[in-house]
C-alpha cells in the first residue's frame, strides 16, 4: 500500500473554517500538519504578506497543500471538495451518501447554503457586534436577523432528520461545514434555545471524536 505524505493545512488560531477541513481530514484518517498564520501584512508570518499570497492569493485561510498530487487549493468549499474527489472517491465517509441526483442536489444545497448565506450572516453579525469601530444598531440588527433566519431554516432540516445529521443517512461533509459556523452562536449572541434540534446535534457533533482532535490540533499547532 502507498503511504500518504501528510497534507498542510495552513490555518489560524481563531476563526471557522479551517477546523472543517481538520475534522474532514480526521474523519479521512489522512495525515496531514497545520501551519498556523497571523492576521496582518507581516511578511513571513501575515495572511497578507508576500509568503502566504504565494499560496493563497486572496490573502485567507483556510489553504491545503497536497505533497501527493501537487495541489493547491484554497477557499474552504473548494478545499473540501478537493479531499472529497482525491480521499473519499465513493462518498462513504464524507457524502453524499445516495447516489441519486436529488442526493447529489440535496447535498449540494446545504453545502452551498451554509458557505453562501448561514456562514457570512454570521461573521457579519460578529463583525458589527465585536469589530466594527463605529456603533452601527441598524446593520447589526439586519445581519442578526439574518443569521437567526438561517438558524430557523437548519432547524426546520434537522427536524427532518431527527437531529442526527443534517442530511438523511449519517455524518456528511455538510456537517463539518457547518459545525464551527453553529459552534460560533455564543460568540455571536445568538441563544440556541429557540433551536433544539440545532442544540441537541450541536451537542452530538461535539461529542466526536473526530471532531475534538481537529480542534486540539488547531489549538496545539506551533505559533507562526
Amino acid at each position: 500500500m502507498v503511504s500518504i505524505k501528510p497534507l498542510t493545512l495552513h490555518a489560524h488560531a481563531t476563526g471557522p473554517n479551517p477546523i472543517k477541513l481538520a475534522a474532514a481530514l480526521e474523519f479521512l484518517n489522512v495525515p496531514y500538519t497545520v501551519k498556523l498564520w497571523e492576521f496582518g501584512d507581516d511578511p513571513q508570518k501575515g495572511v497578507k504578506g508576500a509568503e502566504f499570497l504565494k499560496i493563497n492569493e486572496n490573502g485567507r485561510v483556510p489553504a491545503l497543500e497536497d505533497p501527493n498530487t501537487g495541489v493547491v487549493s484554497w477557499e474552504s468549499g473548494a478545499c473540501m471538495n478537493y479531499l472529497r474527489r482525491v480521499y473519499d472517491t465513493d462518498g462513504r465517509i464524507l457524502g453524499p451518501k445516495g447516489s441519486s441526483e436529488q442526493d447529489v442536489v440535496d447535498f449540494e444545497k446545504w453545502e452551498y447554503f451554509l458557505l453562501t448565506t448561514l456562514g457570512p450572516m454570521t461573521g457579519q453579525t460578529n463583525w458589527y457586534r465585536h469589530y466594527n469601530p463605529v456603533q452601527n444598531d441598524d446593520a447589526l440588527k439586519r445581519y442578526v436577523e439574518q443569521t437567526e433566519r438561517c438558524y430557523s431554516v437548519l432547524e426546520g432540516q434537522l427536524n427532518k432528520t431527527g437531529s442526527h445529521s443534517i442530511l438523511p443517512g449519517g455524518i456528511t461533509a455538510v456537517d463539518l461545514h457547518f459545525e464551527p459556523w453553529v459552534r460560533q452562536h455564543s460568540f455571536a449572541q445568538i441563544s440556541l434555545d429557540p433551536y433544539p434540534a440545532i442544540s441537541k446535534w450541536f451537542q452530538k457533533m461535539d461529542g466526536l471524536q473526530e471532531i475534538q482532535k481537529a480542534y486540539k490540533k488547531i489549538k496545539e499547532a506551533p505559533n507562526p
